[in-house]
């Protein structure tokens, strides 16, 4: 179980969550109780030291606190995963000490950096006032004095802004790249050194600009603890800035704007306010006035400051300050308004690059023109014109593609549009297939191609006339002139051979290995095999499906079965040349499930008697795939394996492994290999699998390292399916198993693929993502294509675009359905271009860009080292938005941290991209869980990888039993969880209850039919189905969920203060990993350290 992220509803920016009772809400997590050792924070990216605490004897036992546990506590069953420590540390639940941080003294050398300035804040915190129409969010993340900070200017007159506030970064420094060790145990890290730096810079309160503003914490709110321990050598000691405003009124409500969706498109960012504006004083610039008084939130003034130049004091401990993370962007937020403001009315497709609404946001789609966002969603909706502002801006122009994706049932499936024995119409030069944007001329006797601007002749048959706008008289009553996305049935020309395909068959692969037997499996699997043939994909309104099946067992030798209807009882043929693989029988071995019904029954019954006694515990793996593959050769058809495979193979045949785990490549220029295939065959394999339309489906059970990087080759480039049940046990995942299983039969798939993509003159597709084959540089081949795989493809300029005409995109897939039959089925999108950054950045989709930041991220790992892999996506990051804030941001102070509105979200779900298990695994993470996430990463759509890498959580007990809608999310950060309360976390993949040690007695009974919370079981797998409101509620939720994802989640019940609690407090993207990964605080702030880097 790896894995890492999904999200919903707070208040919104600056209000701070309501605390919980007992829970002191803190800016990170609260302060440690009076028996944690003193906070250490590793450095940015290094691993935080872990600590044990006990309690003294007789101590009552009191909230949690996350630091790692011992060594010995730390492992989670078999099963679980394979994490043991997982969560941040630095974290404590328990109430915050009452120590108030006192101010230290003012002395200091001149030019000294200020390591922890000071935010200066506002006595009340205000109230937002109306949504903004705004696109950029100003974060007042002054005086970070993390590159070289220069003394603001005083602003000139007329202008509504000063120097910025001033916020500090919690870790202490975040070094330029790479991995930093963390400090050692009861030291302070160390803090950020200004580079260069001649001046102190005051932090000051800026007035407004017209932007989402992340606003300091409320007077008298929590603070973190101090952080105390020798200055590091050649630091020199800084304390806050000497002189600050004594006090910045609070504006009015209605000035300030909150960092909200909008609906519609945003306008250019608007002029920056007067220095008139009510309610804002024009600050002075803090470092030429007198010594101010008493600043809010501190307890005494200082004590005697002297003037700039004096002689430095005695080194003293620094308090802290941080970000409050109610300030900065929230995803929950982002995704709720996002929901109001655009759930409720459909999308209606026909204007060109509108920007969809979000993937989390339930919505109903109008095809007028365009595809469907459930087809294709961009990383932006507007592209530049030139390929020198696309490398100025760095945003990827990507399209994540998803052909033959399932729609909700008020939405009709695409038309299917058959032209007879012509077949579909296409431009001559290009090949481009007739859409809603060619251009008919002449009366309609002939049309110039969007794509590539050549005249064709239209054919007679296809004839019609012209309005007097130029339109067909009959385009509306033509799917492929109306409409997005339509099919064509296709000709015999566009078929293997030139004859019509037979319809597709299944093969199941069943391992009968002594490892498979003694788990149950082969007993469970053949008994689900009777009743699953019932439901095998059949084409629309058929009465069967024409699908026919095969069965194969195997160990170190492969056992045909001949099914024919004719026979009495199976006949088992057995093939031990595995070096020379061959199908022994052609009749009786792909057969109609209705005919040999008696047949099949009786097979599945004897195979778990016959092999009951095996002693055989090798298996071979890459002649299993070749025998499928000669089976559906000889009879001329397409189809799938279903393999069921338990161990590596290491018996002698071809593909045979080695075991090669070895964690000491991790970190190191070698790590790449864990990733790559051990042996070249599977590539081959696979090469040939494509070429007959084998799709290959690899359900595997491990109970060690079986190499999923090299087993799940030939699933990958085939477009087939890897699923992996670690440590399998019948009575904990027979239900996930059996749920896979059925899905995966049932589903609809495009067998013997090809697609392709096609774009008007301008722009062009060079590269592509995902689970499929490619021999030359254009053709996508997918020997299997289901609703649930996506391609996603990159495009680059190789000309300049018109403002006029856009871009357009045309994704066409060949395929032969469930039935048979060969058909087309083409999207059409049209994207605006243009001329000016701004458009580019103000309709951009965060989501489609992680996607596709993953994806690339996730190949770069098989030929790079990892820690190249990171900075390389830091680096991207932080030129697209250092581009934003140097050419489309309003002028403000460098101290502030401007991100564009539709990319808000971008620093925090980068981070968690950076701290999956791919590019950042934990101790307990095996290689064969980074190989089988990153193959997994590879083919999710844009819902997916959003859940996935920032996780759904949601609290069960908060909200009113009988509601009936899902209760609102809640950040993934430890901070946001009470011990009095009960919540439920998923990410695609997993699902867990947490449960707090203080949850009422009531509710753990009506919950767990338990009467304390000592005595709920840990680790428990099911909830007890119970008559009363509460068991219900949450029964239903946890179906809801595994309803809308394409995997079953295995739930996981974890108990507050429990071992498992590690794995559970790893999907907490927010906070520190224990790995090393960054807080969504600490990254931000980092990744506003490598702006300003750029822009200086």
């Amino acid at each position: 179980m790896n894995v890492n992220q999904s999200a919903p509803p707070v208040p919104p920016y600056g209000q701070p969550q309501p605390v919980y009772p007992g829970y002191h809400q803190s800016s990170f997590g609260g302060q440690p109780g009076s028996t944690a050792p003193p906070n250490t924070y590793g450095a940015y990216n290094g691993p935080v030291p872990g600590y044990q605490q006990t309690p003294p004897p007789g101590v009552s036992r009191a909230p949690p606190s996350s630091g790692v546990p011992p060594a010995s506590t730390a492992q989670a069953p078999c099963g679980q995963g394979g994490y043991g420590q997982f969560g941040q540390g630095d974290v404590q639940n328990g109430p915050s000490s009452t120590v108030q941080m006192q101010r230290l003294p003012g002395s200091q050398p001149f030019g000294s950096a200020p390591v922890a300035p000071v935010v200066s804040q506002p006595a009340v915190l205000q109230p937002y006032g109306p949504p903004p129409t705004s696109a950029q969010v100003t974060a007042q993340m002054a005086g970070m004095q993390i590159s070289g900070s220069v003394t603001p200017a005083a602003p000139p007159s007329g202008l509504g802004y000063g120097p910025p506030t001033s916020l500090a970064s919690a870790s202490g420094s975040f070094p330029n790249s790479g991995l930093y060790g963390s400090c050692p145990q009861g030291q302070a890290p160390p803090l950020s050194q200004a580079q260069g730096h001649s001046g102190a810079q005051p932090p000051q309160r800026s007035a407004p600009q017209q932007a989402s503003s992340f606003t300091p914490q409320a007077s008298g709110g929590p603070r973190m603890p101090s952080m105390t321990g020798p200055l590091l050598p050649g630091q020199s000691f800084g304390g806050p800035p000497l002189n600050q405003p004594n006090h910045v009124s609070s504006p009015p409500p209605q000035a300030l704007h909150p960092g909200t969706q909008m609906a519609g498109p945003p306008g250019p960012p608007p002029p920056m306010h007067s220095s008139q504006q009510q309610g804002y004083q024009l600050q002075q610039n803090g470092s030429y006035g007198p010594t101010r008084g008493p600043q809010p939130n501190y307890g005494s003034p200082y004590p005697g400051a002297p003037a700039f130049g004096s002689q430095p004091g005695p080194p003293q401990p620094l308090p802290p300050k941080r970000l409050d993370p109610d300030a900065i962007p929230s995803p929950i937020q982002v995704i709720e308004d996002d929901r109001n403001n655009r759930g409720s009315e459909p999308f209606v497709t026909g204007v060109r690059g509108q920007v969809p609404p979000l993937v989390t946001t339930n919505f109903l789609v109008k095809d007028q023109g365009n595809a469907s966002p459930r087809y294709i969603r961009c990383t932006s909706y507007n592209i530049p014109c030139t390929s020198d502002m696309a490398k100025q801006a760095q945003v990827p122009l990507a399209a994540v593609i998803k052909p033959l994706a399932r729609l909700p049932p008020e939405e009709a499936s695409p038309y299917v549009v058959d032209h007879g024995e012509s077949g579909p119409l296409r431009c001559n030069r290009c090949k481009a297939y007739m859409c809603p944007f060619m251009q008919f001329v002449e009366g309609g006797r002939r049309f110039q191609c969007c794509f590539c601007s050549c005249i064709n002749d239209v054919p007679p048959q296809y004839f019609q006339h012209l309005d007097h706008t130029g339109k067909r008289v009959d385009a509306y009553d033509r799917p492929e002139l109306s409409l997005g996305s339509y099919e064509f049935l296709a000709t015999v020309d566009y078929c293997k051979n030139n004859k019509f395909p037979s319809p597709p068959a299944f093969i199941f692969m069943i391992d009968v290995s002594y490892n498979a037997i003694r788990s149950g499996l082969v007993r469970l699997l053949c008994e689900e095999l009777k009743s699953l043939l019932d439901f095998l994909p059949r084409e629309g309104g058929a009465e069967e499906s024409a699908i026919r099946v095969g069965f194969v067992t195997y160990n170190k030798v492969l056992h045909f079965y001949n099914v024919k209807s004719s026979l009495a009882q199976p006949q088992m043929m057995v093939v031990s040349d595995v070096a020379d693989m061959f199908v022994p029988l052609l009749d009786g071995f792909l057969v109609n499930v209705n005919e040999s019904r008696a047949v099949i029954i009786s097979l599945l019954d004897q195979i778990p008697e016959m092999f009951a006694d095996t002693r055989e515990t090798e298996t071979v793996f890459a002649p299993v795939i070749q025998a499928g593959m000669e089976a559906l050769k000889a009879a001329e058809c397409a189809g799938k394996l279903f393999i069921f495979h338990t161990s590596l193979p290491i018996a002698e045949a071809p593909g045979k492994l080695k075991n090669r785990d070895d964690r000491k490549l991790i970190n190191t220029d070698k790590e790449k290999t864990l990733f790559q295939p051990q042996t070249g065959t599977y590539q081959a394999l696979a090469k040939e699998c494509v070429a007959q339309g084998c799709c290959v489906d690899l359900f595997l059970f491990p109970n060690q390292y079986v190499d999923v990087a090299t087993l799940s080759v030939v699933p990958q480039l085939t477009g087939g399916s890897v699923y992996k049940y670690a440590c399998f046990q019948v009575e904990n995942d027979q239900e996930r198993f059996m749920s896979d299983l059925r899905r995966d039969v049932e589903k609809v798939v495009g067998f013997d693929a090809v697609m392709r993509v096609r774009t008007s003159t301008g722009i062009r597709a060079v590269d592509f993502f995902g689970a499929f084959y490619m021999s030359n540089t254009t053709d996508v081949e997918l020997a299997g294509l289901d609703g649930e795989k996506t391609v996603t493809v990159e495009f680059k300029h190789d000309d300049r675009l018109n403002e006029e005409s856009g871009a357009l995109l045309q994704c066409a897939l060949l395929y032969t359905s469930c039935g048979g039959q060969r058909r087309l089925r083409i999207h059409n999108l049209a994207l605006n271009c243009c001329t000016q950054l701004a458009d580019l950045y103000r309709n951009c989709e965060t989501d489609t860009l992680i996607n596709y930041m993953a994806k690339f991220a996730y190949r770069g790992v098989l030929n790079s080292p990892v820690k190249t892999v990171r900075d390389t996506l830091i680096t991207q990051c932080a030129q697209i938005l250092a581009c934003y804030r140097k050419n489309c941001a309003s002028p403000s102070s460098a101290g502030q941290l401007i991100l564009p509105e539709c990319m808000k979200l971008l620093p925090v779900y980068l981070n968690c991209v950076l701290k999956s298990d791919v590019l950042q695994p934990g101790a307990e993470v095996t290689t064969d869980d980074r190989a089988y996430v990153r193959q997994l990463v590879t083919c999710m759509d844009v819902a997916e990888t959003n859940v996935f890498f920032y996780p759904r959580l949601l609290p069960l007990t908060k909200s009113p039993i009988e509601s009936t809608t899902e209760p609102p999310a809640i950040r993934a950060s430890e901070e946001r969880l009470s011990n009095g309360d009960i919540y439920l976390l998923e990410n695609g993949l997993n699902l867990f209850i947490w449960v707090g040690a203080g949850v009422q007695q009531g509710v753990v009974q009506s919950l767990f039919n338990v009467s304390s919370f000592s005595q709920i079981a840990s680790g428990l797998g099911i909830l007890p189905v119970l008559d009363n409101p509460l068991s219900k509620k949450v029964r239903g939720l946890i179906d809801s969920l595994r309803a809308q994802r394409s995997r079953y989640m295995k739930l996981i019940v974890v108990k507050q203060e429990d071992k498992l609690e590690m794995l559970f407090k790893h999907f907490l993207v927010e906070d520190k990993s224990l790995s090393g990964g960054a807080s969504y605080v600490d990254f931000l702030c980092h990744m506003h350290k490598e702006i300003r880097q750029l822009l200086s």
